[in-house]
């Protein structure tokens, strides 16, 4: 998103063009630098060594945030009888089954996650029009395809963030809130590192890690230190 007005160009003026920084040094400058009035979401993202439109090496989990995100998802849940029970006694926002996936495809209902107990694939499987390009379509390797949904249920309400690579093979996603305490930031910025390195295709040629950076909803994208970051 391009940035503009005095503030933004302030910021600019407060560092050195190129400057590569420390995961703390960077915090700081966010910290302080931010004049807004809404609590910004620190973001992250990480360039990797990849071919995206190959299969074998399209980088995607979730991993769960040490100190939560600082946000509670909605969660919505495809499951009948004892599992639908236990996934609203864990938080779910929305449980049903072919109600609900009606509710879906009038867009009567908003989510940032759905998960799917096996035996409803059927039904959801419907919904991959609708689901699929918003990338909420429940994933085995994402743990959105569980016979536990209530488990489920609890893991993404505590803090589980989902990163995926786009077509130039960054991987980001928004971790905590600004607002967080400095140590607190840097855990969840320490494990959104180590799931991507411990997510590295097998065939990947060369260095898999080329560069990260990490910035605010509003503020600059500085740059870190790869030798510190990646050596975590």
């Amino acid at each position: 998103m391009a940035h503009s007005g005095k503030k933004y160009k302030a910021m600019i003026s407060k560092t050195e063009v190129g400057k590569v920084f420390t995961l703390s040094e960077a915090i700081t400058f966010l910290k302080d630098n931010s004049s807004r009035k809404f609590d910004e979401t620190v973001e992250v993202a990480v360039n990797l060594n990849v071919d995206p439109r190959a299969a074998d090496q399209n980088v995607r989990g979730m991993v769960a945030m040490p100190f939560g995100t600082g946000k509670t998802a909605r969660v919505a849940v495809f499951a009948k009888g004892k599992a639908a029970d236990e996934a609203l006694a864990a938080g779910a926002d929305f449980v049903g089954a072919e109600d609900l996936a009606d509710k879906i495809t009038s867009g009567s209902v908003e989510f940032e996650i759905c998960i799917a107990s096996p035996d409803m694939m059927g039904v959801v499987g419907r919904l991959g029009k609708v689901l699929g390009p918003k990338g909420l379509m429940p994933n085995p390797k994402l743990g959105t395809v569980t016979p536990n949904v209530a488990a489920a249920v609890k893991n993404f309400k505590a803090g589980q963030v989902e990163y995926r690579t786009d077509k130039a093979g960054i991987v980001h996603a928004g971790l905590c809130k600004l607002s967080f305490e400095k140590e607190k930031i840097e855990g969840n910025v320490k494990a959104f590192i180590g799931a991507i390195i411990r997510a590295k295709p097998t065939g990947v040629k060369g260095s898999y890690l080329k560069s990260a950076t990490i910035s605010s909803t509003m503020g600059l994208g500085l740059k870190l230190d790869t030798a510190e970051v990646f050596g975590f």
